[in-house]
């Protein structure tokens, strides 16, 4: 394309292939990502904490997705850390393999947010991955847990609600 031809397509985010669809009428928004040789042990396989990064990254989209950039809380002082983290391995992802990266909002609690996630073959026949992970609102300031999140925060995350 030419250099100063404004149909280039957004550059998709490091190790993403493509977001094939935006969040569903289940509340799932997929990332698809690309399996390279530095996401695997020795043997090719993938190794266990690259999923958390993909499981990060498609959380981060997933708001992105909806004009919602994560960067902003942050700045705004609100951290998000993982309290707790729950992760099963169904079958192992080999390199040269594409995964699609799925996650949504299952819960809001207060200050505590519910994800869910899958972890499929880039098709979604095969079943790799399935998780949960729950954040809580800090205070970055104050280094302690927030009594609510901000409106704006509550405002954005509205738009993650499963609707049946």
């Amino acid at each position: 394309m030419l250099e100063n031809d404004r149909t280039q397509p957004e550059l998709a985010p490091a190790g993403a292939i493509q977001n094939r669809r935006g969040i569903d009428s289940e509340g799932w928004f997929e990332y698809l990502v690309r399996v390279y040789p530095h996401h695997t042990d020795y043997s090719g396989v993938v190794w266990h904490g690259t999923y958390l990064a993909w499981m990060e990254e498609a959380r981060v989209e997933s708001l992105r997705s909806l004009g919602i950039e994560y960067a902003d809380w942050v700045a705004q002082g609100l951290e998000l850390p993982v309290v707790e983290l729950s992760l099963r391995y169904h079958r192992a992802v080999q390199m040269g393999h594409s995964v699609a990266v799925r996650t949504r909002m299952a819960a809001s609690e207060g200050v505590r947010l519910l994800w869910d996630y899958e972890i499929r073959s880039a098709d979604t026949q095969e079943l790799y991955v399935t998780a949960q992970v729950t954040l809580v609102g800090v205070d970055r300031d104050k280094g302690k847990i927030m009594r609510q999140l901000p409106p704006t925060v509550q405002a954005a995350l509205a738009k993650l609600a499963i609707n049946p």
